[in-house]
């Protein structure tokens, strides 16, 4: 199937590259078809809308820059994913380049999970407040733990 996409124009992907968000991101909640993408610099990939070509959002695998990274959430929350193996689950964080040049950011306290067996995800707050919506990946990569 051809997309077209914000940050790479027409692009060919697969069925299993399809997610879906029942209750879409924050602040999208009438987009709730997502293409995943790998995105020419890596390791970001796309989160691109397949209903609007210009709603895109760059992620991040957050253990990449993050080991400690922890994910509390109520089973209860997670069951319209029908997540039954911890192995099953995915996690992204969304990514901000900031146009002024400041530091590029990780979303922390709102992750993309996705069960990978069916394609089903949401995105999820975190009440931990050592989670930010703001984490500087290059600092915190280097081992600076900028909380």
């Amino acid at each position: 199937m051809e997309i077209q996409t914000k940050a790479m124009g027409q692009v060919e992907i697969l069925e299993k590259q399809i997610i879906g968000l029942e209750q879409g991101f924050y602040g999208f909640k009438d987009f709730h078809a997502f293409a995943l993408i790998d995105a020419p610099q890596k390791p970001f990939i796309w989160v691109q809308s397949l209903d609007k070509a210009d709603l895109a959002f760059l992620a991040i695998d957050p253990f990449l820059f993050r080991p400690d990274y922890e994910i509390d959430i109520e089973d209860s929350l997670l069951e319209p994913l029908g997540i039954e193996n911890p192995s099953d689950v995915i996690v992204f964080a969304l990514v901000t380049i900031p146009p002024d040049g400041s530091p590029v950011t990780a979303n922390l306290q709102g992750p993309l999970i996705i069960n990978k067996r069916n394609n089903r995800a949401m995105q999820a707050v975190l009440s931990d407040v050592k989670w930010k919506t703001k984490h500087d990946i290059v600092a915190e990569a280097a081992g600076k733990r900028g909380n």
